[in-house]
């Protein structure tokens, strides 16, 4: 269990990291045009642009952004269900737990560092 590794007060803290970026990644998405609950991207009909193909790269790089930050959100949303169900911190790869430095580092973490590495392989 989590609980092992992660003591109550570092537990609650996580968890209103989570809860804090999780609203800031909302406020992002919208803020670019997104519904975080939506993989729908809406745009003003190309509102301020000079021509089509300025407007058409714009488009590009606002998908992009969104799609990162539905990502992360993604993530957090995951760890915060993990919290809930008494598995955060352990590793989904190798069922280890995650060093409580890698969780301060990156909460919404799902995979020891070992096990990170050895995706990216």
């Amino acid at each position: 269990m989590a609980d092992d590794a992660l003591d109550e007060a570092t537990l609650a803290r996580l968890r209103e990291e989570l809860v804090r970026h999780r609203a800031f990644l909302r406020a992002e998405m919208e803020s670019q045009g997104a519904d975080p609950d939506s993989d729908d991207v809406a745009f003003v009909d190309d509102a301020g642009f000079a021509d089509r193909g300025h407007s058409t790269g714009q488009r590009s790089q606002v998908i992009a952004v969104v799609r990162a930050l539905r990502s992360n959100l993604s993530d957090v949303e995951r760890a915060l269900s993990k919290m809930e169900a008494g598995t955060y911190g352990i590793c989904e790869r190798c069922g280890q737990p995650i060093a409580p430095e890698r969780l301060e580092a990156l909460p919404w973490a799902v995979l020891g560092i070992d096990c990170k590495q050895a995706e990216g392989r």
